[in-house]
């Protein structure tokens, strides 16, 4: 279960909703002018496959004032357009991981505070979500967190230096159950071999789902890629670290007797700084 109704993976923006035409407003003006862009990467780069539900949902007052005032010191418009300098973006911290997918935050600002040595590039489209993580950041004292906005295959693929993180966090994605609709899932060996080159050597790759069959697929994939190796030495899955927390959702879902799998691989020490392998090679 997942802090929010599914959190989106590779994602695109959502459209605004029916609040953001209010009075005062022109037809088409930015729903938060200081704020995230509906379409960072516009038509800069093909999108082949949807593995994202958009979902719409209100932005409450005090999101919406998070966004406006804290999306230009914390967040960030995946436009594919640069290379990011992840040292001055989080403050000469040296170790940085990305979560892709958030919900509405709790986890992630939860693992922010335990942890205020690391910095984490946190992944949504969930307008709200972004709000709402923006404003637990800033009511907790957390300078650790940046907030990206858009497609996180462009972050990885266009915006990241090679062997630039530390960690790669997928918590709960969408399962995508209907079989036609399990080439939109995130973990596939395509966006392992992606994921490869802005990570570093020994960089911790976790992933967490309670849909066993989309489970089953991430182990099979993680195993059988070559540049990632099992922390555990049965080859299965691992127990919840302690550095992830028990969202609420997560716990309604176990009390409902769901099984909650988490992987834990490390991007293997000997792989290559080689180009990724994409879907159109």
């Amino acid at each position: 279960m997942s802090e929010s109704p599914r959190t989106p993976e590779a994602h695109t923006p959502e459209a605004p909703g029916p609040e953001a035409s209010g009075p005062g407003r022109a037809k088409g003006e930015p729903r938060f002018p200081d704020g995230p862009a509906p379409d960072p990467a516009g038509s800069h780069f093909e999108r082949r496959i949807r593995s994202f539900q958009p979902r719409r949902s209100r932005v409450t007052t005090g999101q919406a004032d998070a966004l406006q005032r804290l999306w230009p010191l914390w967040g960030l418009d995946i436009d594919g357009q640069r290379v990011l300098d992840l040292d001055e973006l989080f403050d000469g911290r040296k170790r940085v991981v990305m979560e892709i997918g958030f919900g509405m935050g709790e986890a992630t600002a939860q693992m922010a505070a335990d942890d205020p040595d690391t910095g984490i590039l946190a992944v949504d489209v969930h307008t709200p979500g972004q709000g709402n993580l923006l404003g637990l950041a800033e009511r907790n004292g957390l300078t650790n967190v940046r907030v990206a906005n858009g497609d996180a295959i462009i972050l990885l693929r266009e915006m990241l230096p090679a062997a630039s993180l530390d960690g790669l966090r997928v918590y709960f994605p969408d399962p995508w159950p209907k079989k036609r609709h399990h080439k939109r899932r995130l973990i596939q060996p395509e966006f392992l071999s992606l994921a490869k080159v802005p990570l570093k050597p020994g960089a911790l790759v976790h992933c967490a789902t309670d849909w066993e069959p989309y489970a089953e697929q991430m182990l099979e994939v993680l195993t059988e890629h070559p540049d990632y190796e099992n922390t555990q030495a049965d080859g299965g899955y691992a127990p919840r670290p302690a550095f992830r927390p028990l969202t609420r959702f997560e716990g309604q879902g176990l009390d409902k007797g769901h099984v909650v799998h988490d992987l834990l691989f490390l991007r293997a020490q000997h792989a290559p700084q080689s180009p990724p392998v994409t879907a159109a090679d």
